[in-house]
């Protein structure tokens, strides 16, 4: 399936000069998952790491390194407390930041949380979602003569699996991950439409993660591998009307792609992950390509990070793959830094050290990460470097390989 280019579409479709929804190549992410824990407790990651409390020097220091566009949240169990009551507190100072830094923003409307007593499963968070949306993008516009830019439920892919059949997070359900993912692709279309009926120029990123599986010879038939791995497709499918379609999707609805991409996103079936030092790992750029070839969109890098020392050097191979897909003809945009500040882990609290800043101490200083920051400047300079339009009809000298030639030996 490849759907209708959307360099395609007429101005009066997509706006005039409006291709992508980052004005900057490079984007940094912040972290705002707000699930609740298996122990009962509901993370807020942007007051555990201090973001919405120092949202104008973290800006800043974006300025710096010169990012100009920000992955950031709102964080919906704050926003509406009770029923269709919204208190903007915890948003406003954040929307004025960004403008006052000349940041651009994508809001996410839903990281892994919702409010107290809402039924996941139920018709009502549906129906909540899109007028909490529709609410948002009325702040948002009153604040800014700009086009808004939204990502409204990050991960259904990963969600529907985390948390409707292994019991990971929140609804900690099992043998319910496809009604979770066509739940949450019902509450992304009608939040879209919601913020449409505000602000018709919005920007819409679906960011689903980008995996690769290896067929698993005492696991049984290969086709089974590729139907585990066709699956990461059935949301972006869903929101375009290509599957499922009584939910109401059309092409209109997947206005930018967003992958998710991190060092743990290739396995083996029912076995271990692998890394890129295995002659089996699918290079990035062809993952890409698969994307590009299959929705015909602007593709971002939505997320993708490490940690630790690791962490240099997987930017330069994430950066590195880029170049190659843009060479190869696929419209890579953007490559969004995830997440850009240490932050404490779901689990265990534990510092986790991925960002190009670190914690933030109680005057509001983060300590840099020069390693990182140094990679991240080469690799923005040798992107400048690339002519601004590279893109061909097709990438098929990128193309991935036959499933069947690439796993021979297994």
């Amino acid at each position: 399936m490849k759907l209708v280019s959307f360099l395609q579409l007429g101005p009066s479709e997509r706006g005039e000069d409006d291709r992508v929804l980052n004005k900057s190549f490079w984007i940094a992410g912040f972290e705002c998952s707000c699930h609740r824990r298996g122990d009962g407790r509901q993370l807020d990651l942007l007051a555990a790491t201090r973001h919405d409390h120092f949202a104008l020097a973290d800006y800043a220091r974006l300025r710096q390194a010169g990012i100009g566009t920000a992955r950031d949240g709102v964080r919906w169990h704050l926003v509406e407390r009770s029923p269709g009551r919204y208190e903007f507190g915890s948003l406003l100072p954040m929307v004025r930041a960004a403008r006052k830094a000349g940041i651009q923003v994508i809001w996410d409307l839903c990281h892994y949380g919702w409010p107290e007593g809402l039924d996941i499963f139920g018709p009502d968070f549906v129906d909540r979602f899109a007028e909490y949306a529709r609410a948002v993008a009325r702040v948002i516009a009153s604040e800014t003569d700009e086009p808004a830019a939204y990502c409204p439920i990050n991960e259904i892919s990963f969600w529907s699996w985390a948390g409707g059949d292994v019991a990971y997070l929140n609804p900690f359900a099992t043998g319910r991950g496809f009604e979770l993912k066509v739940q949450l692709v019902r509450a992304s279309l009608a939040a879209v439409d919601a913020i449409w009926s505000v602000d018709p120029r919005a920007r819409i990123l679906h960011a689903e993660p980008a995996i690769h599986i290896l067929h698993n010879r005492a696991r049984g038939a290969r086709k089974d591998t590729e139907g585990h791995r066709l699956a990461q497709f059935q949301a972006f499918d869903m929101l375009a009307g290509q599957l499922w379609p009584q939910l109401g999707g059309d092409e209109r609805y997947l206005d930018v792609v967003g992958v998710n991409y991190y060092p743990n996103n290739q396995w083996v079936l029912d076995g271990p992950t692998i890394g890129r030092d295995d002659p089996r790992y699918r290079p990035f750029r062809r993952i890409l390509a698969e994307v590009w070839e299959r929705y015909g969109r602007p593709v971002i890098v939505s997320e993708t990070g490490d940690q630790g020392a690791e962490r240099v050097s997987w930017l330069r191979y994430v950066a590195e793959e880029v170049r190659a897909a843009r060479s190869a003809g696929v419209p890579v945009e953007g490559i969004c830094l995830y997440p850009i500040l240490d932050y404490p882990g779901w689990d265990d609290d534990r510092h986790c050290e991925t960002g190009l800043w670190g914690l933030a101490r109680p005057d509001g200083h983060r300590e840099p990460c020069s390693d990182l920051a140094l990679e991240l400047e080469r690799q923005q300079q040798r992107m400048r470097h690339m002519p601004p339009d590279l893109h061909r009809d097709s990438p098929d000298a990128e193309r991935a390989p036959d499933e069947e030639t690439e796993h021979a030996a297994f």
